[in-house]
């Protein structure tokens, strides 16, 4: 562990509160990238538009009637940097192309193995940025809401999981 404490995130979230500490040594693109977008305020008001019970829950770029937000341009992939995607984890969202992560992040609701660069089908992974230190209880509230169809989109909650606020911990 470095001298200097690593930066926390609080989600106050309409089931309670997730607090994220993010690994700036070892993620230092993803974790300027999220704070950055907690700094803009760009989460607050966000849903977890996709929670897969056995897998993850997915936020940080929708709104309640799942329109997406914009975002700043994509950042690079930095899913080798010794972090994995346990059960806890915070990795960053992105599409077939590796470096397409923008606001989106997911957090691990089990060890996700497949998901780490070393093991993934792609090659490339998926860059775990921080972890949840506090608040494991309400993101296993959110695993267990009922989800349905929304348009195109699936395994959204039927009631919205709202990120009411995202802020920097002191």
């Amino acid at each position: 562990m470095t001298a200097h404490a690593q930066q926390k995130v609080k989600l106050a979230t309409s089931l309670g509160d997730i607090v994220i500490e993010v690994d700036a040594e070892k993620a230092p693109k993803s974790s300027a990238n999220f704070l950055q977008y907690v700094k803009d305020g760009h989460y607050n008001g966000t849903v977890f538009h996709r929670v897969i019970p056995n897998f993850m829950i997915q936020g940080g770029g929708m709104t309640p009637n799942m329109k997406e937000k914009q975002t700043r341009p994509p950042i690079p992939l930095e899913a080798r940097n010794g972090l994995t995607n346990t059960r806890g984890t915070v990795a960053m969202a992105r599409t077939m192309d590796p470096n397409s992560a923008t606001a989106q992040f997911f957090i691990n609701l089990k060890d996700n193995d497949f998901l780490n660069a070393a093991q993934s089908r792609d090659g490339n992974g998926y860059a775990v940025f921080g972890k949840v230190v506090s608040g494991m209880e309400v993101v296993d509230k959110i695993r267990a809401v009922q989800t349905g169809n929304k348009g195109p989109h699936h395994d959204v909650p039927v009631q919205p999981v709202i990120i009411k606020q995202a802020t920097l911990e002191k």
